[in-house]
């Protein structure tokens, strides 16, 4: 409905534009993301991707470097593939990702997240949250930025490599 507005409650939470999240599950305290809701999938920004076969299936080792302009804090995950997926990008080009199940912490709610990893190494944000993530219970107010908080100043400095 024009004009309505949204607010926080316990089942729905207000989000901006762009967002400070956590991802426990791989061990990132915080990565700046752009909220998007033309993406279906979250997008990560991974690097030296390497599948193998281990018991139990197939599996990635990548690494993360969470801070926008600086290598600092780079962390190495290994995860269950639990898909692969054609993806195509704001730009048009497609690439074959894998897709990882990560614990997304936004907005101080955590919910599981489809993340598909790439090298978002030039983009201007190192993840993307998308619209699976968000239907859980998400409303975007595009005016906003950081409706669910920042971390404190020292680690936002991280992100510019200060």
């Amino acid at each position: 409905m024009p004009g309505q507005t949204y607010e926080t409650t316990p089942d729905r939470t207000v989000v901006g534009w762009r967002e400070w999240v956590r991802l426990p599950g791989v061990g990132v305290p915080w990565i700046k993301a752009k909220i998007d809701t033309g993406a279906r999938t979250s997008s990560l920004h991974a690097f030296d991707l390497r599948p193998y076969e281990a018991e139990g299936g197939h599996r990635v080792r990548f690494s993360i470097h969470p801070w926008q302009a600086t290598p600092a804090d780079e962390t190495a995950v290994d995860l269950p593939v639990h898909d692969e997926r054609t993806v195509r990008s704001s730009s048009g080009h497609v690439e074959t990702r894998y897709v990882v199940l990560v614990p997304l912490v936004l907005a101080d709610r955590q919910v599981p997240a489809e993340v598909t990893l790439t090298d978002r190494d030039e983009m201007g944000f190192r993840m993307l949250v998308g619209r699976e993530a968000l239907v859980q219970g998400f409303v975007v107010d595009p005016s906003v930025s950081y409706a669910g908080g920042r971390p404190d100043r020292a680690t936002r400095k991280k992100n510019w490599g200060r």
